[in-house]
């Protein structure tokens, strides 16, 4: 099977060859560009360039799946929030748009096609055109609670909620549709689905009631269905330590879920725990690998965690009854570090070919 074939056949839960896998890299492909050394404040900025760096990772490591990720600053950014870009760090927040209660009912929603959402639809495109058939394209973007954190910080929203929660909803209606008019753009440039990033639906720090009245019940509903209306797929990413995965899952309906795993924390699912409680009968789930093991492991300590989890997500699969399903990566990006080791990536892939084969 070719790597796109095996993607798709995976999403259809059919029958592959063997499991497919992609380690979150993202930012990391800059280090794949030929003009070497390309900053990651240039690939965050130039749409060319970092629709390049997805191309250039296909030709070295020939993922089935393309994660447009390019950081969680992004929508925050156009809302007005100012962005520290370093040369090579991931560019975050560092004075956010809202200072008060009142500036929730301010905010305003600014145009798609400008700024950085401008710029990553733009980068969607030129990335969808070059690897359309080779890669299964998937762009990813910011949800609204996860936008309206960045634009306040997120202490200070959780603290918000309860004293006056009418202004955030007020500004919820806003990112929320920000984020349905980005979906709807991003739908027309040929990538194949979107994964949106739900970053609060996570027990430690949200239970039911308080995400279902934030998120889940009203607003990710919106955005689910104008991802279903713009005709791509709709997946959801998150990294939490104990998530919400019935109402991420099954109520959203979702095609793809990505997940992260903490050993430490008893509640954290393992992969298996995921699939054997029937959360992969009706999509594909991916993840788990420490995304740290490509800073501070090597070429041998990726092949042994790679054949653990391959062999952990066969056996589950096995009781299941699913023919696919499921997906080898990192349960978040693997760190666009300077330090990261390539060796490591190319690890999980040799493994995944050798232990993930049926």
């Amino acid at each position: 099977m070719t790597p796109y074939e095996r993607a798709v056949a995976t999403l259809q839960n059919e029958p592959v060859d063997e499991l497919p896998a992609y380690p979150l890299v993202c930012g990391l492909q800059r280090r794949l560009l030929p003009n070497q050394p390309v900053t990651y404040r240039t690939w965050a900025t130039d749409a060319k360039l970092c629709a390049q760096s997805f191309v250039e990772g296909f030709n070295q490591y020939k993922f089935p799946y393309s994660v447009l990720l390019e950081d969680l600053s992004v929508t925050a950014h156009d809302f007005g929030s100012n962005v520290r870009m370093d040369a090579e760090n991931t560019p975050f927040v560092d004075d956010h748009a809202i200072k008060s209660i009142e500036d929730y009912e301010k905010l305003e929603m600014p145009d798609i096609h400008k700024g950085r959402t401008g710029h990553l639809i733009e980068m969607n495109r030129l990335a969808a055109t070059a690897l359309k058939g080779k890669s299964f394209m998937i762009s990813f973007l910011e949800g609204p609670l996860l936008t309206l954190s960045q634009s306040r910080g997120a202490e200070e929203l959780f603290m918000d909620m309860f004293e006056d929660p009418a202004p955030i909803h007020k500004a919820m209606e806003v990112t929320t549709q920000f984020c349905c008019d980005a979906v709807t753009a991003i739908g027309e440039t040929g990538v194949e689905a979107m994964c949106w990033d739900y970053l609060w639906g996570n027990y430690a720090v949200l239970g039911d009631a308080e995400y279902g009245e934030f998120e889940g019940d009203k607003y990710a509903k919106r955005t689910n269905e104008a991802t279903r209306k713009a005709g791509i797929g709709l997946a959801v990413h998150n990294c939490s330590d104990i998530p919400h995965l019935k109402t991420q899952i099954k109520d959203f309906g979702v095609d793809a879920y990505s997940m992260a795993y903490y050993p430490q924390v008893p509640e954290s699912p393992t992969m298996a725990k995921v699939i054997e409680d029937g959360y992969a009968e009706k999509c594909t789930i991916m993840g788990t690998i420490d995304p740290q093991l490509f800073m501070r492991g090597d070429y041998q300590s990726g092949v042994e965690v790679t054949k653990e989890l391959c062999q952990e997500v066969k056996t589950a699969m096995c009781k299941a009854g699913l023919k696919s399903h499921t997906c080898i990566a990192s349960g978040c990006e693997v760190p666009p570090d300077l330090e990261t080791k390539w060796e490591v990536v190319q690890a999980v892939m040799d493994a995944t070919h050798q232990y993930g084969a049926f």
